[in-house]
């Protein structure tokens, strides 16, 4: 309800407002909202509530350039220890998919969350497979700061021409993403991950 916004930034989540609009009991949204805010969802608000975080355009791209030099990091690894047959089978099923999305040369509203299905599976495949739970859970706080996360695509549905242009520009990053960890190549498997991140940045300012 938070990263999608039904839940605006600044308000005040009441335990038995939440509860009823949820058909919970109080107990599991108590015991949830401590949670949140250590997820970096929620902040405090009074002695004992909680109220939804704010984030500013800063903290936004602040964000996506840790997740991706933390994704770059994984890259890395990766390409240097070596993917194994079935990662690099599940990395091509997503670039497989994402060439069919572009393959009529323009986009439809419908892309928007199939695009980001697909994304999202890539970018966790590149982080699951550098075997690393500290660098995964890094990633993952990055991840609930608003529009930072991969499966988060918004584009401007007047504006689908430029919309198509950045989105088949990073899926042509993520083919060269997986042939440089195919080659083992680890500073420019870094590198791509890196440039990546600022695809996404531009497409959020763009709006």
């Amino acid at each position: 309800m938070i990263l999608r916004g039904e839940l605006a930034p600044g308000e005040r989540i009441p335990e038995a407002a939440l509860a009823e609009r949820l058909g919970l009991s109080r107990m599991p949204i108590r015991q949830s909202l401590p949670m949140l805010a250590k997820e970096g969802l929620l902040v405090s608000a009074g002695a004992r509530g909680f109220a939804v975080r704010s984030f500013t355009p800063q903290d936004c791209a602040a964000a996506i350039r840790l997740r991706a030099s933390l994704e770059g990091l994984a890259a890395k690894d990766l390409a240097a220890r070596g993917a194994s047959p079935a990662l690099l089978a599940r990395l091509a099923a997503c670039l497989a998919e994402g060439d069919r999305i572009f393959a009529k040369r323009h986009i439809v509203e419908a892309d928007e969350a199939a695009y980001g299905a697909m994304n999202k599976r890539f970018h966790d495949l590149l982080v699951e497979g550098a075997e690393n739970p500290l660098l995964a859970e890094l990633v993952a706080r990055c991840n609930v700061v608003p529009f930072v996360s991969p499966g988060t695509i918004a584009f401007n549905r007047d504006d689908l021409d430029a919309a198509y242009d950045y989105l088949s520009y990073a899926h042509r990053q993520h083919h060269a993403i997986v042939e440089a960890i195919t080659r083992r190549d680890t500073e420019r498997a870094e590198f791509l991950l890196r440039e990546h991140a600022v695809t996404q940045e531009k497409s959020m300012w763009r709006g």
